[in-house]
């Protein structure tokens, strides 16, 4: 049984005929994936960051058919040029201790171009899905299905959209 204390995760890979400095220009700039398919559709940089580095925050915000709008607000935990983007979404209440997931891209060279890696990471911290888990914990695994589920085709859309981008 899948259980949210066990920190699901979805990763999604492609291979992008480009260079990872072309790939890297489209991922670590994080206003690349709104609209591209996921359910992130804008972003904004806070604290007057000028752009990604390692701790800034910004906000994002979100839609799906499903579950409405909603914004969140992220942190970068992993900053390393050509190689990995990752940052976490701080829980509805509470601070990054507890994210409520983790992001990340990684990349690789790769027979002449980058190996595209996106996934997520689930974490405990307070959300929707917690809560929707928590009014109806006979159906944890069930929810967790259908969110991994979503978050799948969101990833693959904005994979796939990159590597369009990088490879045009």
């Amino acid at each position: 049984m899948v259980r949210l204390a066990d920190s699901p995760t979805v990763e999604v890979n492609v291979h992008v005929a480009a260079p990872p400095e072309r790939v890297w220009a489209l991922v670590s700039d994080i206003t690349t994936p709104a609209g591209l398919g996921g359910e992130l559709y804008e972003v904004e940089w806070l604290d007057g960051a000028p752009g990604p580095a390692l701790g800034a925050t910004f906000v994002g915000r979100n839609r799906n058919d499903r579950l409405g709008s909603w914004e969140t607000v992220s942190r970068i935990f992993d900053y390393r040029p050509e190689h990995a983007f990752g940052w976490e979404v701080r829980a509805l209440q509470g601070g990054f201790d507890r994210p409520v997931a983790r992001w990340r891209f990684d990349l690789e060279a790769e027979n002449g171009g980058t190996r595209l890696r996106q996934s997520v990471t689930l974490g405990q911290g307070g959300s929707y899905l917690s809560t929707a888990i928590k009014a109806q914990p006979e159906q944890e695994e069930q929810i967790i299905a259908r969110r991994m589920g979503m978050l799948e085709q969101g990833i693959r859309s904005t994979l796939d959209s990159i590597r369009e981008r990088a490879e045009a």
